[in-house]
């Protein structure tokens, strides 16, 4: 399954529109740091965890520059007032790029040409037009015949437009 960025950075334009985004960063695994685009370190200023809005928790890592005072790239690279500094979910990366090797490979095309004509415009079109967004029943039963219905509803506006 494609992720949530996955379209966006294969167009030519997203990847050029912004050449000092932390995504382009120079990672030294070796050091734990990054090179922001005048080729100083981003040293590492410590971990946090943060919960998302689904509950699941993301420990960030901050790196930091030593000194953007009179680099001559600030106002591109960066708009705050000190130092540039970047968070970086490097799980939430390595799985990213991990989806990425498969999604470009023979076989993740195929899935994806497959998946785009067989289900995402129902799904598409159920949410969207239908204005479905949340089932009313709770377990796994019931849902899967809430689901049912909505698959038959579905196949008969087909059949009579």
């Amino acid at each position: 399954m494609k992720h949530n960025q996955f379209d966006r950075q294969q167009r030519k334009r997203k990847k050029e529109k912004n050449p000092y985004s932390s995504d382009k960063l120079v990672y030294d695994e070796s050091n734990d740091q990054y090179e922001c685009p005048k080729g100083k370190p981003m040293h590492n200023m410590g971990t946090y965890t943060r919960q998302t809005t689904t509950g699941y928790l993301q420990t960030i890592t901050k790196y930091e520059t030593e000194s953007c005072k009179y680099c001559r790239l600030k106002k591109l690279c960066h708009q705050a007032k000190g130092n540039r500094v970047i968070e970086i979910n490097h799980n939430l990366k390595r799985l990213k790029s991990r989806a990425d090797k498969r999604l470009k490979t023979r076989r993740g095309i195929a899935k994806r040409k497959q998946r785009r004509f067989n289900v995402e415009s129902v799904f598409g079109n159920i949410k969207h037009n239908h204005h479905f967004r949340r089932f009313m029943l709770r377990g796994i039963e019931k849902v899967e015949i809430e689901t049912g219905l909505l698959a038959l509803a579905h196949n008969l506006r087909k059949k009579i437009a």
